[in-house]
């Protein structure tokens, strides 16, 4: 995600935002945010959707688990994790394909706990939720071919 989006003033700047959304997260705060970019897509539509977040260790993560980190002097990115290693985590976007990594743990910030998608709120315990990421998840390397074949078939529906 290019830049996370909350309720401040428009006169804060983007890197003391940032700084203040870390800290929100270390002070043992729970933060909802709107993540802008597509490379969460469809689980957030940018502007429209939240993204609960809290702070969270990094032995407690798990393979499907999205989090927010820090890329090395850079931004601030919401993504799913695709593999753990000892010391070590790979990431990818719900609507990428590439595989970014390896990242350290002093670069998590926060985990995604709950979530707001079209006016709905829904807890990452749920079942189906779950379910569902866990399988779009495995599916990473088929999802070129289905964002085709989605976009096929609304072109045959006009």
């Amino acid at each position: 995600m290019n830049h996370l989006h909350n309720n401040k003033s428009e006169q804060t700047t983007y890197s003391s935002f940032t700084l203040d959304i870390e800290q929100l997260l270390k002070q043992g705060n729970v933060i909802r945010i709107k993540p802008q970019g597509t490379s969460m897509y469809p689980l957030f539509v940018p502007g429209r959707d939240e993204a609960c977040i809290e702070r969270t260790d990094f032995s407690s993560l798990k393979r499907g688990d999205v989090i927010l980190y820090r890329r090395d002097k850079s931004i601030l990115v919401l993504h799913r994790i695709w593999k753990i290693t000892n010391n070590s985590f790979y990431m990818v976007g719900d609507n990428q394909t590439e595989i970014e990594g390896p990242l350290r743990a002093d670069q998590v910030r926060g985990k995604l706990t709950a979530f707001v998608h079209n006016g709905k709120f829904v807890n990452v315990k749920n079942p189906i939720y779950r379910f569902t990421s866990s399988l779009w998840l495995f599916l990473r390397p088929l999802r070129p071919c289905f964002w085709k074949l989605m976009s096929f078939l609304r072109k045959r529906q006009h």
